[in-house]
């Protein structure tokens, strides 16, 4: 039988010792694709931790009337109506990040992660435990997007949130953006960059 855990740590491990991304090692695609900007990467984040909190709890509601074997089509049905809402939203009040997310926000229904926790955890747990780990497992996935798309952003175009961090007179002494830092090969780099610090900080990750 599984160990039971705490509501807290529900909530909290997936901040950190069980992050999706830099522990389980998912939702890595679109790490690649969305993290050149740190808008975009914010966006679909919160983007995430919609879907997958109010999914999770759908699920969790509905679980003991899911026939076992169309259960993955159930998941990914629910999935897909909150993503086709979040897409209409975003179109409506934030053009602009929605154009640039294009394909993205659609492929959250393939997410990994989003799968994962529904039938790992929403299939068996009640909602509110439910909500809180698609709220735990949405923020840690959008963490690791922020901070990816902050240095991305940050060293690659010198801007942050579009506006210019690097005052001009660091250009006049000779600076230069890496522009190396958005192309999708440099969002692996800084991921694995942040599994090295945050495995050098939980030594129980580390392998014996």
């Amino acid at each position: 039988m599984a160990e039971k855990i705490s509501n807290k740590e529900v909530f909290f491990n997936p901040f950190s010792k069980n992050n999706p991304v830099v522990v389980q090692i998912l939702g890595i695609c679109s790490v690649l694709a969305v993290t050149a900007k740190l808008e975009p990467a914010i966006v679909m984040g919160l983007s995430v931790i919609a879907v997958l909190a109010f999914s999770n709890v759908i699920i969790s509601l509905i679980r003991n009337t899911i026939p076992t074997n169309i259960r993955i089509i159930v998941q990914l049905v629910v999935v897909a109506g909150l993503v086709v809402i979040v897409s209409q939203l975003l179109a409506a009040y934030a053009y602009d990040v929605s154009k640039q997310l294009s394909v993205f926000i659609g492929l959250i229904i393939t997410n990994c992660i989003l799968m994962g926790r529904l039938e790992a955890f929403a299939m068996g747990n009640r909602p509110w435990p439910s909500f809180l780990d698609g709220i735990g497992n949405g923020i840690g996935y959008a963490l690791i997007l922020v901070i990816v798309g902050f240095f991305r952003e940050l060293l690659g175009s010198g801007t942050l949130l579009g506006y210019t961090v690097i005052p001009q007179c660091a250009y006049e002494a000779g600076y230069v953006n890496n522009g190396l830092m958005i192309l999708p090969p440099m969002a692996l780099i800084v991921v694995a960059c942040i599994i090295w610090v945050q495995r050098s900080i939980n030594k129980d990750l580390q392998e014996k």
